[in-house]
């Protein structure tokens, strides 16, 4: 367990990162929302103790997304959340994922197509994300950018984002098919869908 190894170490920063990595994946495959609230919630206390502002931020963003998927429309950011946002272009990308797919799941067209544009437009100068969040990442815009295909007058420029999704996880289902395969036709599907 690198969360407990971490600790024992003293390295908090470590276990934050194995820890967001594991609920990260819970996240994603599904696990109960007020189970994830639960672990996020212990998450947070551990990361304001030690100081660590990003993996604060991105803790509650996906606090948020979890309480809007239950139904709670709470969307308080703190002024040390808004200055980050600002000032780190890695945070922002987070962020605006996080506000693309949060819309995209109550099918808000019009704020899906915004937060993914400023997606694509900060993730160049940002930091590389950890495996799990690039295939999201690629997951969600690519069907973000098919919808928006669908429906924009600059459809040209949507599906070459839609199709550089689709490759990135064509390369994923290349080295697993077990885990990516699926993600990859679903993209595939859209597209199709989309022409």
């Amino acid at each position: 367990d690198g969360y407990a190894a971490s600790m024992v170490t003293g390295d908090v920063f470590n276990a934050l990162l194995n820890t967001i990595l594991k609920r990260g994946c819970m996240y994603v495959a599904g696990v109960k929302l007020q189970t994830i609230l639960e672990e996020y919630e212990i998450m947070m206390r551990l990361a304001k103790e030690n100081n660590h502002s990003i993996f604060l931020v991105h803790i509650k963003q996906i606090q948020r997304d979890s309480l809007r998927l239950i139904g709670s429309d709470e969307e308080v950011t703190t002024p040390e959340e808004e200055k980050l946002i600002a000032s780190n272009n890695s945070v922002l990308k987070t962020f605006c994922f996080r506000k693309a797919y949060i819309s995209f799941m109550f099918r808000s067209y019009d704020d899906a197509k915004e937060y993914v544009s400023k997606f694509y437009e900060c993730r160049e100068n940002a930091w590389a994300n950890l495996m799990v969040t690039h295939v999201n990442h690629a997951l969600y815009t690519g069907l973000i950018s098919f919808w928006v295909a669908r429906k924009s007058r600059d459809a040209q420029c949507w599906f070459a984002r839609g199709n550089e999704s689709k490759l990135t996880l064509k390369r994923w289902a290349e080295s697993s098919p077990w885990t990516f395969e699926n993600k990859w036709c679903l993209l595939e599907a859209e597209e199709s869908f989309s022409h």
